[in-house]
């Protein structure tokens, strides 16, 4: 059972948690202040290879957060899911990078560091939070122009380890002697060009290096976990739900949710091809049953006020799959109650049912042969709410809000 991250409203109640936060945010400004982050020629002295204080602060907190978190991942006391990893909008990024690069060479700050100088009453940091806030009024304002680049390039919740295609120990000990290796050659830059007596640092930093190596070699000892072992640290709770139908969804219930503005519904078909162009409910989504723990990252990045209905034929697929998405922590996730053949059964036309229904199609098949594959262009894939508002059914969603994005760093 996994303990982090902490729901600190849940902890502290809604102001408390308020306050916790004020205290990290005081605590990371200071720790900045204290590294001469708040002197716009310290930061510059980085572009000229002169001081590489601001690349061995901000590669060494990286090197020690992922550490921590993957081995804390590896231990089964963090679920590495319920974190937020910005999505990955490349071409933009790339180009947000660069504005944003030529920016701190010409200002001499980013911008939490010139908060942290302005904090501390520099003119040029105050100047500096000004540029900051008209830059982040322009972009609003002109963001329409170039909306279509701004969502391109789209690759969601993306990493190094689904770039290089390896598990995750291996990054986490190439990127932390990749990092030990840069330290190295921004030393002798320091030494050689900025012209600085490397006596000042202290031998303890060659002692961090080898503990640095050492506890990324034990990260990549003892590996992450996978679906399946998720699954079974949660199998005993989760198999009683299903055991109790809690999360079998009525088809009656979905359609109401459908209805409501507030709420966004999507339907996760996980059928094979062929059932799924027959026939689907409108704007489901197809995910063949083997590519769903793939698509958990997808469901991740959603907005917190999703329902996610997982459908098949019958119930049996959604079921599995339904297991899946819990054990990746996807979070307000259900099951169509019977299924597709439930939903055809409910809000499909009596000529449909009388023409093209089977007596006996077996477990988890599709009960009904159309004659043509048209997908959601049959009426009962997108019936009327007010048609079947009287229906009657046992309610048993109940929508929870267990993250919400966040993002830290530099910027």
């Amino acid at each position: 059972m996994t303990i982090f991250p902490l729901q600190l409203s849940e902890i502290f109640g809604h102001w408390g948690s308020y306050v916790v936060y004020l205290i990290i945010g005081f605590a990371f400004g200071y720790v900045l202040e204290i590294a001469g982050f708040g002197k716009s020629d310290k930061l510059a002295a980085q572009f000229y290879f002169k001081e590489w204080t601001v690349l061995k602060v901000m590669f060494g907190a990286i090197i020690v957060a992922m550490i921590l978190i993957f081995a804390a991942t590896g231990l089964g006391l963090l679920d590495y899911n319920l974190i937020w990893v910005n999505p990955t909008y490349l071409w933009p990024g790339i180009v947000g990078g660069l504005i944003m690069g030529v920016g701190f060479i010409l200002g001499g700050f980013c911008p939490g560091t010139s908060l942290v100088s302005a904090a501390t009453g520099k003119v040029d940091g105050i100047i500096f939070v000004a540029g900051v806030f008209f830059g982040i009024f322009l972009f609003g304002e002109t963001v329409g122009f170039y909306e279509d680049f701004w969502y391109s390039s789209y690759m969601g919740r993306f990493t190094l380890m689904d770039l290089f295609n390896v598990n995750t120990g291996i990054i986490v000990l190439l990127i932390t002697i990749a990092g030990m290796g840069v330290f190295a050659i921004g030393e002798l830059s320091e030494k050689h060009i900025g012209k600085m007596d490397l006596a000042q640092f202290g031998n303890w930093r060659y002692g961090a290096i080898v503990v640095s190596i050492i506890a990324a070699g034990i990260v990549f000892v003892i590996g992450q976990p996978t679906n399946a072992d998720r699954w079974d640290a949660i199998s005993a709770e989760q198999e009683a739900r299903i055991a109790d139908r809690e999360i079998f969804a009525h088809p009656g219930e979905i359609l109401e949710f459908m209805a409501d503005p507030k709420i966004i519904v999507q339907v996760i078909d996980v059928r094979s091809e062929t059932d799924f162009n027959l026939f689907h409910i409108l704007d489901a989504t197809h995910v063949p049953l083997a590519d769903v723990e793939d698509y958990a990252d997808t469901l991740l990045l959603q907005p917190i006020n999703t329902l996610f209905v997982v459908a098949s034929n019958d119930e049996t697929a959604a079921t599995e799959a339904w297991r899946i998405l819990m054990a990746e922590s996807v979070p307000n996730v259900y099951i169509l109650e019977g299924g597709i053949n439930n939903w055809v059964a409910l809000f499909g036309s009596e000529d449909d049912l009388s023409q093209f229904a089977l007596a006996d199609y077996g477990d988890d098949n599709f009960a009904y042969v159309f004659p043509e594959l048209l997908g959601s262009r049959y009426a009962a894939a997108n019936p009327n709410h007010d048609v079947f508002s009287e229906m009657e059914f046992e309610s048993k969603v109940e929508l929870s809000i267990p993250r919400g994005p966040a993002s830290g760093g530099c910027g």
